[in-house]
């Protein structure tokens, strides 16, 4: 695989590791809630299993992101999307998603507005997906055609899950 010239990414935020885009739009959710608050309720006051469980996902979620920013780490590969990645990472969880750490921030993301029961960070979270989906993954699909093994993992692998 030869590295050739950098692909200029297209858009606004692709010259950052995209789990600031999932930071951003989190916050620009919880600018809404703080103008026009809209939470689950919870009566009791207590912890429901509701925010018991975004805890857990969030801890999930970062543990699947983290796991895979280290094999990224470890293989010396970028992070950034339209940066030359060095190898085509198939390894841990690349064997059942091709983009776990999106996955992992989603669930992170997701349990978040569940352990805080925040319902305006949701509405960021698809805008956040349609960004990450149709503007950052085909950047990334197109640098990793440049392997060899790429098609054959393509297809064997699923995009999210």
């Amino acid at each position: 695989m030869s590295d050739g010239p950098a692909v200029r990414p297209a858009g606004p935020f692709l010259h950052m590791p995209v789990p600031w885009v999932y930071v951003l739009g989190y916050l620009a959710g919880v600018g809404l809630q703080l103008v026009a608050p809209a939470r689950v309720h919870d009566p009791s006051g207590a912890f429901t299993a509701f925010q018991v469980a975004g805890g857990l996902a969030v801890l999930a979620g970062l543990g699947l992101a983290g796991w895979a920013w280290r094999i990224f780490d470890k293989a010396g590969t970028s992070k950034v999307p339209g940066e030359v990645s060095r190898v085509l990472v198939t390894s841990g969880p690349y064997r059942f998603t091709r983009n776990p750490m999106y996955l992992g921030l989603t669930i992170a993301y997701l349990g978040e507005a569940s352990a805080l029961l925040e319902v305006w960070p949701l509405a960021f979270l698809v805008l956040v997906l349609a960004y990450v989906n149709w503007c950052v993954v085909p950047v990334e699909e197109k640098r990793l055609r440049a392997f060899d093994s790429y098609d054959e993992y393509r297809s064997a692998v699923r995009r999210w899950l």
